[in-house]
């Protein structure tokens, strides 16, 4: 998914504004060993390490990835384990959080309350939120200033966004909490804005701006400057209102976190690779807009796998959608398609397209269409009387 190839912010701890005066500002280079020496286990938190086998944890792991945890000389092991209990987190269930985000015992009580709080205004139940812990432990014990956490929470609310939705965004896309609700609202007004210079029109802008954020909620974190910047650049490439609009609903506001030199590196390449003028391209670009959005090495790689398979640009041209997948899953379809006859180089590209789930149905028919007896309407019928 092109949303995985965002940056995320790095997370900010809960207790941070508690001061830590045992560990130091910078771990020394042994604490990032696989091992633990004797001296550094002599001044582990004895308490800390009791606690931790009480619950079940496999303190290994603890020492092995995040040792350092075990030096704190204030932690709240018990009191994170009941809030979890009291969710209806299991032992098990308890037992995995604290392996995978040790951390969490460093965070007070009370702002992990706070943040318990916060979770379930967009939860159904109880039952949905420790499954979410269970998932994100990281996201749910870390946040930089609950507050503005808390008004973000209720300006998306107020927005139309579902809380399903806001969930998704508080465990995979929590850094545009650490905006200021002000920021965020600022690139709302941008973004309705630049819809309706675009042509959108008033009584779809909202559909249209939920839609967008609900595919890309990084969109928030852009600047105005860069939007302007890359608006401009493509109405200099000749695409009008209209085909930005397009280009910008179907890349899912990605676009946007590109630059102009980027996008001008990809259509130089595109435009060299397929020979083609800068009408055709343009065509090309409104078929497939990701020949916007990926680099220039990745489009190569994905032309020189298709030609390796006795593809001609020629074809790619008629289907570019196909260079949206990537060369493994092309082999892979390739492979499925010749299993049963089907010489791809000789036909159309269309049947490699789609998703998983619409590539295999299209794979069904074909092989049924190919198991299924022709019938001659003017061959005699036998018939045994």
């Amino acid at each position: 998914m092109l949303w995985k190839l965002l940056m995320r912010s790095q997370p900010y701890r809960l207790c941070t504004c508690r001061k830590m005066l045992s560990a130091p500002k910078y771990r020394p280079l042994l604490a990032c060993f696989t091992y633990t020496t004797n001296n550094q286990s002599n001044k582990e938190n004895k308490r800390t390490v009791e606690k931790f086998h009480k619950f079940s944890v496999d303190i290994r792991k603890i020492r092995r990835y995040k040792g350092w945890v075990l030096l704190e000389d204030e932690t709240y092991i018990e009191e994170i384990a009941n809030i979890l209990q009291q969710l209806g987190a299991d032992e098990t269930a308890v037992a995995s959080i604290l392996e995978r985000c040790p951390e969490a015992i460093v965070c007070s009580p009370t702002a992990v309350n706070t943040q318990r709080e916060l979770w379930q205004s967009v939860c159904k139940n109880q039952e949905e939120l420790v499954k979410l812990i269970e998932q994100f432990p990281e996201s749910f014990f870390t946040v930089k200033d609950q507050k503005n956490q808390k008004l973000n929470v209720q300006f998306f609310q107020e927005l139309g966004l579902k809380n399903v939705v806001i969930s998704r965004f508080l465990t995979t896309a929590s850094s545009i909490f650490h905006n200021p609700v002000e920021k965020n609202k600022q690139m709302i007004r941008i973004l309705q804005e630049n819809y309706l210079n675009l042509g959108g029109s008033e009584a779809n802008m909202k559909v249209w701006l939920l839609k967008l954020l609900s595919q890309n909620p990084f969109i928030l974190l852009n600047s105005s400057a860069a939007i302007k910047e890359t608006l401009e650049f493509l109405q200099d490439q000749g695409f009008t209102n209209f085909e930005i609009l397009q280009l910008l609903s179907k890349l899912k506001g990605f676009l946007f976190q590109l630059g102009p030199r980027s996008i001008q590196n990809s259509i130089s390449f595109s435009k060299n690779a397929f020979k083609c003028t800068d009408h055709d391209l343009k065509q090309l670009v409104l078929k497939c807009p990701a020949l916007l959005y990926y680099s220039v090495p990745v489009l190569e790689e994905r032309i020189q796998g298709l030609l390796k398979e006795g593809i001609s640009i020629t074809q790619i041209r008629e289907t570019p959608m196909v260079l949206e997948l990537t060369p493994q899953i092309v082999q892979y379809r390739i492979r499925k398609l010749n299993s049963l006859g089907y010489r791809i180089k000789d036909g159309h590209l269309a049947d490699l397209n789609g998703t998983k789930k619409e590539f295999e149905a299209n794979f069904g028919k074909i092989q049924a269409k190919k198991r299924r007896p022709l019938f001659n309407p003017v061959a005699p019928l036998h018939v045994d009387e």
